[in-house]
């Protein structure tokens, strides 16, 4: 039997389990689940509209017992107040899977799902009713099986390949809960920070930036759509057109040794992934980019700023603006 068929066959297995236990419960579910995965009983915006990629899903009532898969959508469902019972972590954060701008927000530990290959059988344990993807590969496969276990929250139209911004993350994930106004307040909320640190750095405005990392020894440049590239356009910048011309469906696109020039603009960032900053403000090739060469550059060295700026989510945006946006203010002065 493939391994395809493996997988259908014990995820079947496990659900219909699950549902022999269910009805052998009969309502025994305690007030803990309900709390698991939501703040809140009241009843909300139901039933749920989402638009997806994969068509319109359709949430009857309010999610008890929530499965946050997404880049950033378990840290999306803590700022709206609701609890994940299994979640991703995609940066390796360990503990609760978020990073520190979400400390302490969980008051029970979520159980920890695998990023690119989830364990299937380990999700539909967990009994959700909810399943947020919103910021995933958009692969059709995934969202075909996720749905199977419960009503699944995918990408966006053109949201492949994590291609969805923090407020059109909050946004998705608020309307599935009931709860769009709130999504909206939060969402308005960070949009004033964006504005404020916008207008106390005008020097940003118009401004080329290149946006890169190095993993190994491989360097890449990131493309409009993505969450880095979404957060200093708010501010002003816009993303290097070099990187542009060369963008394809990737979040990405990779940036030879013997191309490094493409990472020159009014201001390069860069950010280490698995090494050490030293690889890349040591690397003689890195050093001669012309903006790196006049001073115009930053790596970051330290992990919490770094994923900050990764993460992109409702909460580590905010962090972002207190913390990463002095470091870009500096080389342009």
């Amino acid at each position: 039997m493939s391994r395809k068929k493996n997988l259908r066959a014990a995820l079947w297995a496990v659900l219909t389990a699950l549902f022999v236990g269910l009805l052998t419960a009969c309502g025994s579910s305690s007030s803990d689940d309900a709390s698991a995965g939501s703040s809140t009983r009241n009843d909300g915006a139901f039933p749920a509209k989402v638009a997806t990629k994969f068509g319109e899903v359709t949430v009857d009532e309010r999610p008890q017992r929530v499965v946050a898969l997404g880049w950033g959508d378990a840290e999306a469902a803590l700022a709206l107040g609701v609890q994940p019972v299994g979640a991703s972590d995609w940066l390796a954060f360990g503990g609760d899977g978020v990073g520190p701008w979400a400390k302490g927000l969980y008051r029970k530990s979520p159980q920890i799902i695998g990023t690119l290959e989830p364990q299937f059988e380990k999700i539909a344990a967990l009994r959700p009713d909810l399943i947020l993807d919103t910021k995933s590969s958009g692969d059709q496969e995934r969202y075909h099986t996720l749905s199977k276990i419960a009503p699944t929250i995918g990408v966006p139209k053109g949201g492949d390949q994590y291609k969805i911004s923090w407020s059109k993350q909050t946004e998705m994930i608020s309307a599935a809960l009931g709860i769009p106004e709130k999504g909206e307040q939060l969402i308005a909320e960070t949009e004033r920070k964006f504005q404020e640190s916008a207008a106390a750095h005008p020097e940003f405005k118009g401004k080329t930036i290149a946006l890169g990392s190095r993993t190994g020894d491989a360097f890449g440049a990131y493309v409009h759509g993505t969450g880095r590239v979404d957060f200093v356009e708010r501010l002003g910048f816009r993303n290097s057109p070099a990187v542009e011309a060369k963008a394809g469906a990737s979040f990405s696109v990779p940036v030879s040794r013997e191309n490094l020039e493409l990472l020159d603009a009014d201001l390069t960032v860069m950010a280490p992934i698995g090494v050490d900053a030293k690889k890349i403000t040591d690397d003689p090739l890195y050093q001669a980019v012309p903006s790196v060469k006049a001073g115009r550059s930053v790596v970051f060295d330290d992990d919490t700023l770094s994923n900050a700026f990764a993460t992109d989510s409702v909460l580590s945006v905010a962090y972002a603006l207190e913390k990463v946006v002095p470091l870009f203010a500096a080389p342009l002065k």
